[in-house]
């Protein structure tokens, strides 16, 4: 039987797997083996456990990405993706909310990290359209929950539609916290899907500042429908691993980018 601490390095191992594929598009078997110091029957096992999950496609020697502009990975599979980092984004985004706001959490899983934070935060108000979220909260914090109604996006744990627009428009809050699957300055903010691309774009236009929280993973990633221009933002929260050239550039365009480290977890 795998020791609990072995079975945690496998699960680490393959997370590291997925990020390296996403990013270089292709890798080798070879090249896995030397990385991560096991053997090759090892890798292949991971990847074939990984394509099951729909995380990547097994090539002869190697694997490449599945990931296109208008792929969408669902809650599930998002969720176990760069979990230490979305973890300590989560954990550092709460720094900026403050007793008695009201807030936007967009749906997500580096946002549902987040809401986990805020069980003892007072006098909070909180609109998102994640029932995760929305759920978590009622069960665990005082926050006053408004969740607005629209039709259920089976696998991905959030509602849409015109419904959720409609009521979106009407509000005015302090801040909204924003998921995003591709950040990029030139392309802007991006979505595999247009509906949420739309509720997304909503969620902006009724904050008086925005926030985006993604993982490194997601810089410089282009997908199907732009939701935000990259300068509209107010701060971009990410992970150790981003590129520092990335932050510069931000900077030139007025966005500020700090770094949530995961030592700080």
């Amino acid at each position: 039987m795998m020791k609990k601490d072995e079975n945690m390095f496998a699960e680490e191992r393959k997370q590291k797997i997925v990020d390296l594929v996403n990013r270089e598009t292709k890798t080798t078997v070879d090249f896995l083996c030397e990385t991560f110091s096991v053997s090759p029957a090892t890798i292949r096992n991971d990847l074939r456990d990984l394509e099951g999950s729909g995380l990547l496609k097994r090539t002869h020697g190697g694997a490449i990405s599945n990931r296109q502009v208008t792929y969408e990975p669902n809650f599930g599979q998002k969720e176990i993706e760069n979990k230490l980092a979305k973890e300590a984004i989560g954990r550092f985004a709460t720094q900026y909310i403050q007793r008695g706001d009201s807030i936007i959490i967009d749906t997500g899983t580096t946002t549902y990290e987040m809401a986990k934070q805020l069980v003892g935060c007072e006098d909070l108000t909180v609109i998102t359209n994640d029932l995760q979220i929305a759920a978590f909260l009622e069960r665990n914090s005082n926050a006053v929950i408004i969740m607005p109604g629209g039709t259920i996006r089976r696998h991905y744990h959030y509602v849409s539609g015109s419904t959720v627009t409609d009521t979106i428009r009407k509000l005015n809050v302090d801040k909204a916290f924003i998921a995003a699957n591709g950040v990029s300055i030139k392309r802007g903010l991006t979505s595999p899907n247009m509906d949420t691309a739309v509720i997304k774009s909503e969620f902006i236009g009724a904050a008086d500042e925005v926030i985006v929280l993604a993982d490194s993973s997601k810089v410089e990633q282009n997908k199907f429908v732009k939701f935000a221009d990259f300068a509209n933002i107010d701060l971009m929260i990410t992970d150790e691993a981003v590129d520092p050239a990335f932050v510069e550039e931000a900077k030139k365009v007025g966005v500020d980018v700090q770094i949530a480290y995961q030592s700080e977890i």
